[in-house]
């Protein structure tokens, strides 16, 4: 594979990630729309909510299975478009099964689009040898930042769900198919033995893998308070304006996505542990900030922090997974993606619960002491990328997808 195939095949994933963006946005913007088309009640919306990152779960493990026969590219073309024809049957249905049908079938598409895509990731990185996986996930940020963008205008201008996603599924659709044309896998080095602690051959430890399990686990436990309770603490807890409390996770999308676009250099700079080791306590830092704030303009200043912070330790810790277990990344990759979803689904009833039954200032310190866990663990994501190619930055031969 020339040079020329290895940068199509970089930017066709990267288009790949910006659709998913897009279209998960559109879906979790929207979810008051939602409710209110099919009837849904307060008391069942979690139930709908809970079960999307479930059969996600689901379908990141079924995706392992089936790399074994198929190759991830394959998955990833055809999943892709099942997740935008389930968004587009969110918008068509009227009855509320059609609802439970049409999230569901998102739900399963959307784990094995997420496993898929990162598996293609790692193994390009791999065929690179040097680390570009933090800014696939900066597209994926830009992507949802449109997608939150769009979904806005459609609620200003009261259009409903099938005249809001229709437009964007009939340019996605056909785009993400032609784009898959060109997607891209590297090959596992020669003469593999596993990576840091793998087994002969690579074979995949869960027990190795459970440090950057709980890794993951942590930084959505973190993603998922910022996500889920950013307005309501600043409104109730530091007295903020009902437009103002909209702001903090606006901004913490943007410094996800600025943090994404340069986390790269970082880690070919300083390497991935010292990267994830900074981004931890820059985490940290920002969830005590806001856990101490005396008033909104500080508290937005911590969630400032927790973007930058955050935001490098997800793509990290796939392209760990990689480096572990280099002859079985996709498996290593797919059961990885899993705890994307825990961590999910943990983090925001945590929260809650903790903030009913003590404070909400004090339960913003608990996904703080999680991310500071992180450190202990930073070891996990050695040896450095650059030993991919004794640090050499010209890309290795690939296999096309």
């Amino acid at each position: 594979m020339t040079d020329a195939g290895l940068r199509h095949g970089r930017a066709s994933l990267g288009l790949s990630f910006g659709v998913q963006g897009v279209a998960f946005a559109l879906l979790v913007t929207r979810i008051p729309a939602i409710q209110d088309r099919y009837g849904i009640s307060d008391g069942l919306l979690p139930v709908f909510l809970a079960a999307v990152p479930i059969l996600a779960g689901a379908g990141s493990v079924a995706t392992e299975r089936v790399v074994a026969r198929v190759r991830p590219s394959v998955v990833l073309r055809w999943v892709q478009s099942l997740v935008l024809l389930a968004l587009l049957g969110v918008g068509a249905g009227r009855e509320m099964w059609h609802a439970a049908v049409a999230l569901g079938v998102f739900g399963l598409a959307v784990g094995a689009l997420d496993a898929s895509m990162n598996m293609l990731g790692v193994s390009l990185q791999r065929a690179y040898g040097r680390s570009i996986m933090t800014g696939f996930h900066a597209i994926y940020s830009l992507g949802g930042i449109a997608g939150a963008s769009l979904a806005w205008a459609g609620a200003r201008w009261e259009l409903s769900l099938l005249a809001s996603y229709l437009p964007v599924v009939a340019v996605l659709l056909p785009t993400a198919l032609i784009g898959s044309r060109w997607y891209t896998e590297g090959k596992a080095p020669d003469g593999a033995k596993g990576g840091v602690g793998g087994g002969a051959g690579g074979a995949l430890s869960f027990k190795l893998l459970l440090p950057l399990c709980l890794i993951m686990t942590f930084a959505y436990i973190g993603d998922s308070t910022v996500s889920n309770w950013s307005a309501k603490y600043l409104q109730d807890v530091l007295g903020s304006s009902e437009q103002l409390a909209t702001v903090p996770y606006n901004v913490y999308m943007v410094t996800t996505l600025l943090g994404r676009a340069v986390g790269d250099l970082g880690v070919r700079r300083f390497g991935a542990v010292a990267v994830v080791r900074g981004g931890s306590l820059l985490a940290a830092g920002g969830f005590a900030v806001v856990a101490v704030a005396p008033g909104a303009r500080v508290g937005m200043l911590g969630f400032t922090m927790l973007g930058f912070g955050l935001c490098v330790i997800v793509p990290q810790t796939f392209a760990a997974a990689g480096r572990m277990f280099p002859e079985n990344s996709d498996a290593a990759v797919a059961r990885l993606n899993i705890f994307n979803y825990v961590g999910f689904l943990v983090g925001s009833p945590l929260v809650g619960a903790l903030g009913d039954a003590w404070s909400y200032r004090g339960a913003m310190l608990v996904p703080m002491v999680l991310v500071l866990a992180t450190l202990v663990y930073a070891r996990a994501f050695g040896p450095e990328p650059a030993r991919y190619g004794g640090g050499h930055e010209r890309p290795r031969t690939a296999d096309v997808g």
